[in-house]
């Protein structure tokens, strides 16, 4: 093994999915308002049925890829072509190699953070910081009920398959800026990708989330309306390949390339 690969060595380490064993997770899902949703999404996305966003804090104690690390993540819902799925606005990690598998090959925005996660009980914590601000804290108590009971069926359902697992497809836009300054490298490329997840354990609560200003990781812009409720799994992931689906126009898509750096 060395800076350069043989076949062998390039096979060797070759896999049709990203998988996660045990992966433990909080998710956490509220009503924002449509005019925001409306304002954060490039085009062709267009806006969901209805107005909710989520995040979730997660462990990866075990990959097929020989990383282990916690990960934190923003989405809101969003529609391609009739197909619903979450915009990622933010995927904060604790891992490099994490951080450029997802950027380069998907398009996540990552960035390099500090996160905690850990349950007692009932209870569950987890908050992510970058740059000395914890930006967002949140707390659940897993009391077997969302805070919103009427959206807790509709949630379950809008992600469970026929076979028991759940499915999330995420849209990213894939963009590099040109060597030259000015420009991208090409158009951005906007991806689908799907995940499965297998929950071995699932169980749901009531929940709040804290998103503190920051010039940098401004999560307090997806305002909560109304919290629906929290859903923790513990249980083996897939991420599957992901497909370019459509490329955005370069002047339209300026405003919102700059998920993956640091901007004021």
């Amino acid at each position: 093994m060395g800076f350069v690969k043989t076949f062998q060595e390039i096979m060797a380490n070759t896999r049709t999915t990203a998988d996660f064993y045990d992966a433990e997770m909080l998710t956490l899902l509220w009503e924002t308002k449509p005019e925001i949703i409306a304002r954060l999404l490039p085009a062709p996305l267009k806006s969901a049925a209805q107005p909710v966003a989520m995040a979730f804090v997660a462990n990866y104690p075990r990959t097929n890829f020989d990383v282990t690390y916690y990960e934190s993540a923003l989405f809101i819902r969003a529609s391609y072509n009739g197909e619903e799925g979450n915009y990622c606005l933010a995927m904060p990690v604790t891992n490099d190699m994490a951080m450029a598998g997802g950027r380069e090959m998907f398009g996540f925005p990552k960035k390099i953070a500090d996160i905690h996660f850990k349950r007692d009980g009932e209870s569950i914590s987890g908050w992510t910081e970058r740059r000395g601000i914890r930006f967002m804290e949140v707390k659940a108590k897993m009391t077997g009920k969302f805070n919103d009971a009427q959206a807790q069926d509709a949630i379950i359902n809008m992600a469970k398959s026929d076979d028991g697992t759940m499915r999330g497809i995420s849209f990213n836009y894939k963009y590099f800026p040109a060597p030259e300054g000015g420009a991208f490298d090409y158009d951005p490329r906007l991806v689908r990708q799907e995940t499965i997840l297998r929950p071995k354990v699932i169980e749901f609560g009531e929940a709040e989330i804290i998103l503190n200003a920051s010039d940098y990781d401004p999560w307090h812009e997806v305002e909560v309306v109304k919290m629906l409720g929290a859903i923790y799994t513990v249980g083996d992931n897939s991420m599957l390949n992901g497909k370019v689906v459509a490329e955005g126009d370069f002047m339209q898509f300026v405003p919102y390339a700059f998920l993956k750096w640091d901007m004021k």
